[in-house]
């Protein structure tokens, strides 16, 4: 599969990164590395991708500057989303004029996930669907019945991060599959289907089942690159070719890997 079949390319989900940023206290990755504006921009050339979203990370918490930065020097190219703190004044307005569109919320991995029934979590999601962004849910699967009915009621869209992070036991009639599955056909949620590298094999059964189930209108693609603490596993070219790869119907390709992201997250 060449990229040329493929276009247009939106890679949904990336990260920049330098070495001087602020990480937060006991991040869950600390990469020794810078990956810049430039360097994602040259690998974005390199494979043919005409779009990017940079995803904010969790090492770095609310330092959302360099992000905001890059994405507003290439508003004809990238879009983004940011990490904010419930109870913490933020001017959205002036972000989305920078090409942000979402907010990510950085669950994954937390022994006690946060209560968004609090007053100052209200508030900001309400914020955040008033301004017409999307909410980009980054939690393990198992959680996702929980979290999604609130999510779904507080008002903005949800975008379900990585195949929505299914345990090697989770199969799809695991009450997390389930749960995501409603969710879309609600109308509220997307699905990005990147990461596979870290899932494993059960990333292409997930897939396939939500493919059947659900159609190709709600999900994307997405490289997750620089593959923070993954490093030299895989390239850049193998997270196009394993979803093409999974996907036989030519129309549906280019639904995955370009054509729902760049009506959700540039023609909105």
């Amino acid at each position: 599969m060449t990229t040329a079949q493929l276009v247009p390319l939106v890679d949904t989900h990336a990260h920049v990164f330098t070495t001087d940023m602020p990480l937060i206290n006991k991040p869950r990755h600390k990469p020794g590395y810078s990956f810049t504006e430039q360097d994602y921009l040259a690998q974005l050339d390199a494979h043919g991708v005409q779009f990017g979203v940079i995803a904010a990370a969790s090492p770095w918490g609310d330092y959302n500057d360099y992000t905001i930065r890059t994405v507003g020097n290439n508003l004809n190219r990238l879009r983004g989303t940011v990490i904010l703190y419930p109870g913490k004044y933020y001017d959205l307005a002036a972000m989305s004029e920078r090409g942000i569109v979402g907010v990510r919320l950085p669950y994954i991995g937390l022994d006690t996930l946060p209560d968004i029934t609090t007053s100052d979590y209200r508030k900001l999601l309400r914020q955040i669907a008033d301004q017409g962004w999307h909410v980009h849910l980054h939690v393990e699967g198992k959680h996702m019945p929980s979290l999604l009915p609130l999510l779904e009621a507080s008002g903005p869209r949800i975008v379900i991060d990585h195949l929505g992070r299914p345990a090697p036991d989770e199969g799809v009639d695991s009450a997390g599959f389930k749960a995501i599955v409603k969710s879309v056909k609600s109308g509220k949620s997307w699905i990005k289907a990147s990461c596979a590298y870290r899932i494993g094999d059960i990333a292409a059964t997930h897939f396939q089942a939500f493919l059947q189930q659900l159609g190709p209108d709600r999900m994307f693609w997405a490289s997750d690159s620089p593959f923070v603490g993954r490093e030299g596993e895989l390239t850049y070219a193998d997270t196009i070719n394993w979803l093409a790869d999974q996907v036989s119907d030519e129309n549906v390709r280019r639904k995955l890997l370009g054509e729902n992201a760049l009506q959700f997250y540039f023609q909105q």
